[in-house]
């Protein structure tokens, strides 16, 4: 759908918006708001996270709004340099853009941009909230939060991508540019 450079990186920045902010909820709320709200004996995810002071990174505690600040960056760039280049050479591998519908080949895009970013920015979470306060780094510790956050983030990263984000951000996109080339 987008067709220059200046495009590509606004329908990255509009993915990336959404998605960054869809899954720090998803993280803090449905995967660690029990743990969290138990470790305080708070009744709400959000009251338990101030009373803990924000959220760990680099075993430093943050407010959420650095959180989603710093995902954001790293989702950005990550998006940017490899996520997007990198899903379209592999739907281009498998189906002929001119002879394949355009729903398919979106949709190819869409799973290989799941199938990249999903374990990459696993991975970086795993080093960003990574228990240095309780223990010292050990890289099989990081292995294996970094797959047990795969396990939980691929479900809802592919979900989310094919049925709510990629469609939001495609008619959002389409209204902006079918403006902008009307004007």
């Amino acid at each position: 759908m987008p067709k220059n450079q200046f495009e590509r990186m606004m329908f990255a920045l509009m993915t990336v918006i959404v998605t960054v902010h869809a899954y720090v909820f998803y993280s803090l709320y449905v995967v660690n708001g029990a743990t969290f709200t138990e470790m305080t004996g708070e009744a709400h995810v959000l009251d338990a996270i101030n009373a803990m002071g924000g959220i760990a990174v680099f075993g430093k505690m943050i407010p959420i709004w650095a959180v989603v600040i710093i995902e954001f960056v790293l989702a950005y760039a990550l998006e940017v340099l490899v996520g997007s280049p990198c899903s379209f050479k592999l739907a281009s591998r498998v189906f002929d853009i001119k002879e394949t519908n355009p729903v398919l080949f979106e949709t190819a895009i869409i799973c290989a941009t799941v199938g990249i970013m999903c374990p990459a920015m696993s991975f970086l979470a795993a080093i960003l909230y990574y228990p240095y306060q309780f223990m010292d780094f050990n890289v099989f510790t990081l292995i294996a939060n970094w797959l047990e956050l795969v396990c939980y983030n691929l479900p809802f990263a592919f979900f989310s991508q094919l049925f709510f984000i990629q469609p939001l951000i495609r008619t959002c996109f389409k209204l902006f540019f079918r403006r902008k080339v009307k004007a």
